[in-house]
């Protein structure tokens, strides 16, 4: 069990995706992702394994939520900065995001 103390370390945020291309160096299909955090977090990037459900070109524009306090990490020759939130379903990551637009930055609360 974690406290709500510890959930409350996690700093998730709204983002929007403005580039997505194929990450052909990834052991596991993935994308290379470039978010847009607003003003206070600018730009981060991303490493997502969103492939079975996503194209590059349909992920453009879409609003998404990701974790922007975790360490980078490197996956392959690219440094992924934020960790894009999903669920696991039958058919692949289905990405979790706000059903009506908002402010990129804005915070889970």
């Amino acid at each position: 069990m974690v406290s709500f103390e510890d959930f409350s370390k996690i700093d998730i945020r709204v983002g929007t995706i403005i580039d997505a291309i194929s990450f052909d160096k990834a052991v596991r299909p993935a994308y290379k992702l470039k978010i847009d955090f607003g003003d206070d977090l600018g730009i981060k990037f991303s490493s997502a394994q969103i492939t079975d459900l996503y194209s590059p070109q349909e992920l453009i524009g879409k609003q998404i939520l990701a974790v922007v306090n975790f360490p980078p990490k490197q996956v392959a020759n690219f440094m992924s900065e934020v960790l894009v939130l999903g669920t696991y379903s039958d058919n692949g990551v289905v990405l979790i995001k706000p059903d009506v637009p908002v402010k990129n930055g804005d915070k889970l609360g």
